[in-house]
């Protein structure tokens, strides 16, 4: 079972070597949630603010208990600074 990976601005840097600019397809484990695969991909959680599924947002407390299934497209972005 496979979703698609997205992280963008600097968090691209934890994407898999095969990730095609912003995104990867990445192998899923069993009952892998949102917040198993950030720790697997080492994405550090101080960095993950904005995460979507499948273009739903998910707060902190849905990432935890959120089963990822094939297909779905996980989207992560980090805090934005600017002025």
């Amino acid at each position: 079972m496979t979703i698609t990976f997205k992280l963008f601005a600097g968090l691209s840097e934890h994407l898999p070597d095969h990730a095609r600019r912003n995104s990867a397809e990445i192998e899923l484990m069993p009952n892998e949630t949102v917040d198993q695969l950030i720790d697997r991909q080492q994405v550090p959680r101080k960095d993950v603010h904005l995460v979507l599924v499948n273009g739903t947002y998910l707060d902190e407390r849905q990432r935890s208990i959120r089963v990822l299934t094939a297909g779905d497209t996980l989207a992560i972005w980090p805090p934005v600074a600017g002025g």
